[in-house]
This record gives structure tokens, sequence and C-alpha cells, in this order.
């Protein structure tokens, strides 16, 4: 299987290349316009010079089964674009473009090419968010904060909240009926946001203060007098009566806590397979961003 790796920042060298490297039926090409960044990562994952390619064209030349899409937020519309007329199974970081009309754009061609997209989501197939589908969620809370990091709107919540806004639709137990947002702004750049979904017998509250005095990552879902918290996705805390922890085992990989690695065998798997993967719910999640995007900029006005 030939898959190609596009774009070789941080996200690509220290979650995505250490899996996609170790697998024995892929034949890894990679693909970034910087001659020295190409040269320095085929040298660590042991790439052949023949698999590396400093533009798209030749990429797309050499037949690839999938692709993975980590190049910056602003290209990924048009490199996804060229991915899925290609017939190339797509998967993308997350969002898939920084305007609602371009992710909807993008998804819609995959549909009517029939060509598989995926969006990497990888907080849903962490092992200690998933389990917490089997936890009561009467209340979610989820708090993702970071020091000193205001950002323009559309940046701060389609580059991070994101996965905020992600996670409470995917642990949400029921349709989600009511959506409240609430945000601070400052000289034009958001420093904090809370949106809160609610439905049926449920509340999820989900917070990013860029303005915080740590970066953290804090998971709480609750209900019939339990309690589950989750850390950093790494120790998980269950309240009932007294509290019981579980950290992370020292030999688990960090792809794996974080739920990169399943998200890529589960998207290879399924290009294997032959089966077709649509991104109509990432959408949603994007159609929420977008939501979240004008109510801060309407606030700040």
């Amino acid at each position: 299987m030939k898959v190609g790796c596009i774009g070789l920042g941080d996200i690509a060298r220290k979650a995505y290349l250490p899996v996609l490297s170790t697998l024995p039926d892929v034949e890894l090409h990679l693909q970034t316009r910087t001659a020295a960044t190409l040269r320095a990562t085929a040298e660590t994952y042991r790439v052949p010079a023949g698999q590396c390619h400093q533009d798209l064209d030749s990429l797309l030349a050499q037949g690839l089964d999938a692709a993975f899409v980590h190049a910056s937020t602003a290209a990924h519309a048009e490199i996804a674009t060229r991915l899925i007329e290609a017939g190339v199974a797509t998967y993308v970081d997350k969002p898939i473009a920084y305007e609602l009309a371009d992710s909807e754009r993008v998804v819609r061609l995959a549909e009517e090419r029939g060509v598989s997209l995926a969006v990497g989501f990888n907080r849903r197939t962490a092992p200690a968010y998933a389990q917490c589908l089997e936890h009561p969620r009467e209340l979610i809370l989820l708090q993702k904060n970071r020091v000193g990091l205001p950002e323009d709107p559309r940046v701060f919540v389609l580059d991070d909240f994101i996965h905020v806004a992600d996670t409470l639709r995917f642990l949400a137990p029921g349709p989600v009926e009511h959506v409240d947002v609430r945000t601070r702004t400052r000289g034009g750049l958001l420093q904090h946001v809370v949106l809160q979904l609610s439905g049926d017998g449920f509340t999820a509250i989900g917070m990013m203060n860029r303005m915080n005095g740590s970066t953290e990552e804090i998971l709480e879902v609750s209900g019939q007098d339990t309690k589950r918290a989750v850390h950093d996705l790494a120790t998980i805390i269950d309240h009932k009566g007294q509290p019981s922890v579980r950290r992370r085992g020292d030999w688990v990989p960090v792809a794996r806590q974080r739920g990169i690695e399943q998200c890529v065998l589960g998207f290879l798997d399924a290009v294997r397979a032959g089966r077709t993967l649509d991104a109509q719910d990432a959408l949603r999640t994007h159609e929420l961003c977008e939501r979240v995007v004008r109510a801060a900029l309407e606030q700040a006005a």
C-alpha cells in the first residue's frame, strides 16, 4: 500500500510518522516543499530518497492508495481537493478548512467522487475518552487550556477549540437541543470560550482559556452518583465514595494514549477493505465551530 504524508511539521513527526513508519505493508512517501525538513525527516524514519517529494504533482504520480494531510490549515482544502480528484483516500488533520464553505465543498466532492475522507478527531479514539461512553454522562465538563495564547477567533476555534466541540458532540448521550456560547475578546484576540450543549437529561460544557495559568486538559463525566475524571488523556480518576486512580502504563506509546494510532489504523483498515468513509459527522462539528466563531465576533462588536 502506497501512503503519502503531506506536511512534515510537529504533528506529523511526533504523532503520525512514528505509527506510519512501522507498518510492514506501507510504502511511505513524504512530501514537503522544504528540502532540509524533507531530508531530515527521511533520515529519521529511513524513507528512501525515491519516496521523498518536494511537490504534490510528484507525490500524486506515485499512484497513492491513501494520504495523510498535515500541511498548514490554510492549505488543507486545496490539497484535499487535489487528492480526492485523483481518487486517493484522504485523511485530513482537523480542520478541513478555516471557512465552512470550503469544508462543505471538500466533503461534497468526496461524496460525489466516492472517495474516502476522514478528519483527525483523535480524541474519539483516545482510550481514556472512548471508555467514558460506558459511564453515566448527565453532566460533561471539558477544559482545554493554554498559557498566554490569545488568538484570532477563527484560528482559535478551528485550529484548537474544535477538539473541545467535537469531544462534547462525541460524548453527548443524546441529540443536542440547545446551544449557548460565551466568549471574551480583547483587542481583536479571543481569550476564552465557553460552549454549552444540552438535551434531554444532559448538559455538556466545554471551555478553553488561552490566558490560563497552565496548559492542561481535564474531562469530567458524571451522573447517577458517580464521576470519572481524565487528566491530559492519561490519568483516569473514578469517584464513587473513595477515588480510584489509573495512570497510563509506562510502556504505552503517546500516539496510542492520544488516539492517533487508532485513527491511523482504522483509516488504513478501511482503505484495505475497500470501505468508503464519509466526513458528514465531522462536518457537523465544523458547523458548530462556525457558530462559535460568529458568536465570538458578535460578542466582541
